[in-house]
């Protein structure tokens, strides 16, 4: 097989999967993301670079939105909301950063392979997509990619689509959003 094959074969797994979440799970999202005071996006490894991603697009929208561990974070309160990008729903420090945000009393949302996880039972709503775990050991959704790539992917592309509908709600176009993107780099 050729790399275009493969890239063929990713972009069918990426719309069979897009096609298995549920919108309504979404619309919560996009809906406590407007009535939260301060976003916080976390994630471990590669979900982590997708938090970072979609904190960067919610900054460029207006929203405060910060990402956990930077120096620059201010502290979680109560009418904030915690965005968790977890596949297995178990990665340790994240159950942490849930556990912490809970007792402050602010919203947990996860964004998760496993809604039945530590983290999925500690949140306030669950965002469910599909793909396989790590291991690809367990489980009925096969993918020809390594790992957690699919997950990874997925979350990626819903992260973008959330931002979408936000604009849309907020009636915000690229060019209002440009003018708050870095300008120093």
């Amino acid at each position: 097989m050729n790399t275009i094959h493969y890239l063929e074969e990713i972009i069918k797994e990426l719309r069979y999967s897009l096609d298995l979440i549920a919108d309504e799970e979404a619309e919560k999202l996009v809906h406590e993301i407007l009535e939260s005071n301060k976003v916080f996006a976390a994630g471990a490894g590669r979900s982590g670079f997708m938090a970072k991603s979609f904190a960067m697009r919610m900054m460029h929208m207006g929203i405060d939105a910060y990402v956990i561990g930077e120096t620059v974070t201010p502290n979680f309160e109560k009418g904030d909301i915690l965005i968790i990008g977890s596949g297995s729903g178990e990665t340790k420090s994240l159950v942490s950063l849930a556990e912490k945000a809970k007792s402050i009393g602010g919203k947990i949302a996860v964004v998760t392979l496993s809604p039945e996880s530590t983290i999925g039972k500690l949140a306030d709503f669950t965002i469910k997509l599909p793909g396989s775990p790590k291991d690809q050991s367990e489980g009925n959704y096969k993918t020809i990619q390594p790992m957690g790539s699919l997950f990874e992917q997925t979350l990626l592309l819903f992260y973008d689509a959330v931002i979408l509908r936000f604009m849309e709600k907020k009636g915000l176009n690229t060019t209002k959003m440009y003018g708050r993107h870095a300008n120093l780099e």
